[in-house]
């Protein structure tokens, strides 16, 4: 078996041996709307089977594995949503990383990437640690949830068009189920910021026309029921961002920062 399978002992899993599966984008919709809680949510997440492509590509990267990880079990499977049930603060990614999110089993978490972004949450007060490397690593967000566009490492981090539009109830769903007390959606990089436009607007929320541009600390007010929110922009740590000095930790922090004076409002 190349995957972890659900309720076999991983730290964190959220799913067990009978959590229904979604094998086609209609069952993803179905899973996801009936979902009545954030943890029933996530199971499902966690065995989604939905994508051949997306399935075949990290369940290869779980049998064959770098060289660096050789003696370790990779996840293999989707990335669930992930941190507090009742956040303030919601931080979108694109994809799970195949070395990283795809053999620890936690979004951004086990690469580079994961280093800078909870290195900044550490620095903001939105993490107890500086790392994280593993699922029950002690590793927690405070006041803030994660959760990816598209659950699976997609081959050369590039999803299908299609196989995005398959992930987009599961990020529907967990903003809907959120809603209540959110008040900060943070979007890394502007795939994050295309995808959770329409999340949001399926969630409930009234958005400004035309959708304004993607940028580093753009900010655009929403709103639900009455309540307002903001989602933010944030250059994504990405190696070649991180490398090039397009984003530096003081970007980050200056985009964690606001996103705390915010939910303090």
């Amino acid at each position: 078996m190349t995957f972890v399978p659900p309720g076999s002992g991983w730290p964190d899993d959220p799913a067990q041996p009978d959590t229904p599966v979604a094998h086609d984008p209609a069952e993803v919709g179905e899973l996801a709307a009936a979902s009545r809680t954030i943890a029933e949510l996530t199971a499902r997440q966690s065995v989604c089977r939905a994508c051949p492509r997306l399935v075949e590509w990290r369940e290869e990267v779980a049998a064959v594995r770098r060289r660096a990880f050789a003696e370790e079990t990779y996840w293999g499977r989707p990335i669930a949503g992930w941190g507090e049930e009742r956040p303030e603060v919601l931080i979108v990614g694109l994809a799970p990383a195949a070395h990283g999110g795809n053999r620890t089993g936690r979004i951004f978490t086990g690469d580079r990437s994961g280093d800078w972004l909870f290195a900044s949450l550490y620095r903001t007060g939105l993490a107890v640690q500086e790392t994280s490397v593993r699922a029950g690593d002690g590793q927690r967000l405070i006041g803030a949830r994660m959760a990816a566009a598209v659950r699976c490492a997609p081959p050369g981090n590039k999803p299908l068009p299609e196989e995005r539009e398959a992930c987009f109830p599961w990020l529907a769903r967990e903003i809907e189920m959120v809603a209540g007390g959110l008040r900060v959606v943070v979007a890394l990089g502007g795939f994050a910021w295309q995808a959770v436009w329409p999340a949001l607007r399926e969630a409930g929320y009234a958005l400004p026309r035309p959708r304004p541009a993607f940028g580093h600390g753009a900010e655009v007010e929403i709103v639900r029921n009455g309540t307002s929110a903001r989602l933010l922009g944030c250059y994504h740590p990405s190696q070649q961002n991180t490398f090039t000095g397009r984003v530096t930790a003081e970007m980050l922090d200056q985009v964690f920062t606001r996103a705390n004076v915010l939910r303090d409002m």
